[in-house]
Order: C-alpha cells, then structure tokens, then sequence
C-alpha cells in the first residue's frame, strides 16, 4: 500500500481519560508492534495470538481492557459511547507503550481517530484489517454466542459497520479477507513486513 501523510486525530474526539497517562515521548521501537484490528467476528484475537506466539511478543486483547460498566452496557445490547472508546484506548495506547519489545493488539479500533490515538501512543503502528461482510460477521457472531464464548450480542454486529471507517488510504496498513485459514493469515503478515518466519 502507498504511503501517505499521517492523518490528523480528530479534535472532536474526547481528550485522553484522567486515570491513566499517554507518554507521547516514549523511545519505543516502532516496528515491533502490530495492530490487528477489524468489526466483532472478524477473529481478530485468534490472528493476534497465533502472531504473538510466531514473533516471541505479549498479545495484549483488547476486550480485556474493558471496565465491567463497560462490558454489562455491550451484553445489553448498547453499544459504546465515543467517550467510553476514548478511556478504553487510553489503556490499550499505555499497554502498547509497555511492551517496548513488541506486541501484537487486538482491538476493532473502527474510526480513523481511534487508530490515530493508538499511533500517537507508537508512531508507526503496524495495522492488519481483517475484512469481513455484514452477513459473514452476523454469523460468526451468533455462533460465537451459542457456545457461550464471548459477551458482545449479535445485536450490536449492524452497529459495528456503521461505525467502520475503512483504513484504505491510511499508511502501514495491510487488508486481509477474514475467511482466510489462520495459517494463511500468519504467513502473509509475516511475509508483508518481513518479520521472522515459522520457527
């Protein structure tokens, strides 16, 4: 993908939470984190953590981080406010900061000023999309929830896409269909950036 100028992090998006503290001057190696990002269902987790098993890095979930209010108002079938998202962030961009050598995120992180304050945090980012359609997503989802392993509904699945905001344009970004095996995905990660290969 070409490069492009970096792009500006929204100014209506809400100032970093109180509780917790951005080093915006951290001397942290750039290319030794990646995000894998993408809607609810996408396997993104699953990608992470066969990523952060293949390079030797901390796998940091992003659903994880999220507080108990948090969870309880996703299980009821409300999605998050922009303010919520933007205290959330703040964790993941201090937990990003660190693992200085390395980590793999898993986390949607759907609009572009989500992932800008995730790069501000680690400049250079690394960012794997996992592109997944609305019915597959819907699917995924729902089976997901019969077996009673996660808390996020299918209802919420339709508000996920309208939140979307493709990284197309954004630089450092590599898209990759959902559907295909875990293997595949690993290899072609690997391959884009020349990270280590199976060891």
């Amino acid at each position: 993908m070409p490069s492009v100028p970096p792009t500006s992090i929204d100014p209506a998006f809400p100032a970093p939470a109180p509780d917790t503290e951005i080093d915006t001057n951290a001397d942290i190696d750039a290319a030794t984190a990646l995000l894998v990002m993408g809607v609810s269902g996408c396997g993104k987790s699953t990608l992470a953590a066969a990523l952060a098993r293949q390079l030797g890095w901390p796998m940091i979930e992003g659903d994880d981080h999220h507080r108990p209010e948090a969870r309880a108002r996703m299980q009821q079938g409300q999605p998050l406010d922009e303010a919520e998202r933007a205290a959330w962030l703040d964790r993941l961009a201090v937990a990003l900061q660190q693992a200085p050598a390395g980590a793999v995120l898993a986390c949607s992180a759907l609009r572009l000023s989500h992932r800008e304050r995730l790069r501000r945090a680690r400049p250079g980012l690394r960012l794997v999309w996992l592109v997944l359609d609305a019915e597959a997503a819907q699917a995924r989802v729902g089976a997901r929830g019969a077996r009673g392993g996660h808390f996020f509904p299918v209802s919420l699945v339709s508000s996920q896409f309208e939140t979307l905001e493709p990284p197309w344009d954004e630089p450092d970004v590599l898209a990759l269909p959902a559907g295909l095996p875990g293997a595949t995905q690993v290899s072609r990660v690997l391959a884009h950036w020349g990270l280590p290969g199976p060891r």
